[in-house]
C-alpha cells in the first residue's frame, strides 16, 4: 500500500463531516494504559514562551497529522498546569529527544521537583521563529503555532502548524516502552 491512497482530503475538496458526539463504552483505564505501556514511543519535551510565560513538559503523545500543510498534534492532560501557558502563548515546540537525555525528560515531566522556567536551566536553549524554546540537543525541532485546541476526554489536543524546523544530529532517539527508557 502507498501513503498517497490514504489521502480522503483530495476526494472531499478538504471538508470531511464531523459525525455527532457519541458516548462509547470502553475498556478500564488500567487495562488501557497497560496495553499503552507496550506501544514505543519517542520522548518530546514541548516548550511554550510569550505573554503567558515559559513553561514546558514531557509527552509521548505527539503525532504527524499532515504534510501539506505540515501539521502534528500534541496531547496533554486538561489537570496540566502548562495548559494556561499554551493557551495563552498559542505557540509550541516540540523537541524531539536523543538518546541519553533521560535526566532532562524527567526534568520536563515533573520528577525532579523542578517546575516553570526553573527547567530551563537545563539543556542549551535557543529559539527559532515563533520565540518558544527549542532544544540545541534535540534530534529534532518543531517550532510550531497553534490551529486549533480540541477537549477530548481527560485530555487536550492541540494541532499545530510547523513554522520552521531544526534537525539535529542524526543518532539514536530516546523511546519510551514499558515504562522505561529505551533507545533506537
Amino acid at each position: 500500500m502507498i501513503w498517497d491512497d490514504q489521502r480522503p482530503d483530495d476526494s472531499t475538496g478538504g471538508a470531511l463531516l464531523a459525525e455527532p458526539p457519541i458516548h462509547p463504552v470502553t475498556v478500564a483505564p488500567q487495562v488501557f494504559r497497560e496495553a499503552m505501556s507496550r506501544l514505543g514511543a519517542a520522548v518530546h519535551v514541548v516548550t511554550t514562551a510569550g505573554p503567558g510565560g515559559k513553561a514546558g513538559f514531557t509527552a509521548t503523545a505527539v503525532s504527524s497529522v499532515s504534510d501539506q500543510p505540515a501539521t502534528l498534534l500534541v496531547c496533554l492532560n486538561r489537570a496540566s498546569r502548562n495548559n494556561s501557558p499554551l493557551f495563552t502563548n498559542r505557540v509550541l515546540c516540540v523537541n524531539t529527544l536523543a538518546a541519553g537525555q533521560q535526566p532532562l525528560a524527567d526534568v520536563f515531566a515533573g520528577r525532579t521537583g523542578v517546575y516553570g522556567e526553573a527547567r530551563f536551566v537545563h539543556g542549551e536553549w535557543t529559539t527559532l521563529k515563533t520565540g518558544s524554546p527549542v532544544l540545541m540537543s534535540a534530534v529534532a525541532a518543531f517550532d510550531c503555532r497553534v490551529l486549533e485546541t480540541k477537549p477530548v476526554a481527560s485530555h487536550y489536543v492541540y494541532f499545530v502548524a510547523v513554522e520552521a524546523i531544526r534537525q539535529g544530529a542524526r543518532g539514536a532517539a530516546l523511546v519510551y516502552h514499558e515504562r522505561e527508557y529505551k533507545h533506537v
